[in-house]
């Protein structure tokens, strides 16, 4: 998790706690599937490089403690496969306007999951 996060009232920025903020911290997934962390929110790039078909699944508010509402998470596909983001038990994931059981990334594409409200997520960016 980046420095600076998740700062308090009367905290100070310090240059560290700058520097956390405007980089990212990068999460190399080599594998086919992943499910999300509370490491991930806030200035963390989740990158998936392996050539087969990948899946990423948002984890439930149970394990992602960390998530507040407005909580966001980074994605990019490096990874010759589609990559598609499943939801975790009773999560909703909400892509292109509609729930959506399983959207996807193509390579070199990127997209952010924002939470919502409770155990519901949406995508934003290049899926389909």
């Amino acid at each position: 998790m980046a420095t600076g996060f998740p700062a308090a009232t009367g905290d100070v920025l310090t240059a560290a706690a700058f520097n956390g903020l405007v980089t990212f911290t990068l999460n190399a997934q080599s594998g086919t599937t992943y499910t999300v962390a509370n490491a991930d929110l806030y200035q963390s790039l989740v990158q998936t490089t392996n050539a087969a078909t990948k899946v990423v699944t948002i984890a439930p508010d149970s394990m992602l403690t960390s998530a507040a509402v407005g909580s966001a998470i980074t994605f990019l596909n490096s990874g010759a496969g589609l990559l598609t983001f499943a939801a975790g038990s009773g999560v909703t994931i909400v892509s292109a306007g509609a729930v959506s059981a399983a959207p996807t990334l193509a390579q070199y594409r990127s997209c952010v999951a924002v939470r919502i409200s409770a155990n519901s997520w949406t995508i934003l960016g290049s899926v389909a």
